[in-house]
């Protein structure tokens, strides 16, 4: 049943309620509920195949669900995805362009789209540390760069969500630093933020809330109170090792 048409008791800035997927008898996704508010930020841990990207997908508008109901800042995805898209950043698993295209030329390609003004290029490609890539084809880049060139595009238009497929893929540890960093500052700007992630001492840093994913279902929620972050890593390591 969709929110439109039942009382909803959760009241947040994104509510995905009843959420699942299934494929003809496999269930990727088992129904599935989240909600999140301005500045948060929610972690999906668990091991590969447990159906962290269902999730992401679906959130991005990537995979429809099989029930269940997307609402972001009143929009409901299902009736006007389009206004839905226009206030999501999106960066999946894996890099999706033409490699010939230039690292400029990409950033360029999805400012047009979401309508950023080009001056706003400059300011992300410093802030991913590609300005001396940017002329470079995609396809010359390491698997880092294309991470952070990903990311680049997903916060371009600045965002109300911000949906990262593991992000922290492929970055050395200064950029897994300056990864942290990023995200702990868009939250304070009020950005809503979801991503998976095998890395627990990133989810302890960033995460408000980590979200334990096994075989399609919420196994586990934790909620960080931020005040002992290498007791809460542990916690999660030990989570992360039985899941």
């Amino acid at each position: 049943m969709e929110v439109k048409e039942k009382e909803s008791k959760l009241d947040g800035n994104l509510i995905m309620e009843g959420i699942s997927k299934q494929y003809k008898q496999k269930h990727a996704l088992h129904p599935f509920s989240m909600e999140m508010r301005e500045g948060e930020c929610v972690v999906l841990c668990g091991g590969n195949g447990a159906g962290k990207s269902t999730i992401l997908n679906i959130l991005a508008g990537v995979s429809k669900p099989t029930t269940g109901s997307v609402v972001l800042n009143g929009i409901k995805m299902d009736q006007d995805k389009m206004a839905y898209v226009a206030c999501i950043g999106y960066m999946p698993d894996e890099f999706m362009a033409q490699g010939e295209m230039g690292v400029r030329e990409f950033l360029e390609f999805y400012a047009s789209l979401r309508l950023v003004p080009q001056d706003k290029i400059n300011h992300i490609i410093a802030q991913i540390g590609l300005e001396e890539k940017q002329l470079e084809q995609v396809k010359a880049l390491s698997k880092g760069m294309r991470q952070r060139l990903l990311l680049g595009q997903a916060i371009l238009a600045e965002p109300d969500l911000l949906i990262m497929d593991e992000p922290t893929n492929g970055l050395d540890p200064f950029w897994i630093n300056e990864f942290i960093e990023l995200i702990q500052a868009l939250k304070k700007r009020g950005m809503m933020i979801v991503f998976s992630t095998h890395m627990m001492d990133v989810a302890a840093e960033v995460g408000d809330r980590i979200m334990f994913i096994h075989e399609g279902k919420l196994a586990d929620s934790l909620v960080n109170d931020g005040v002992d972050i290498p007791e809460f890593t542990s916690r999660l390591v030990k989570l992360y090792r039985s899941s």
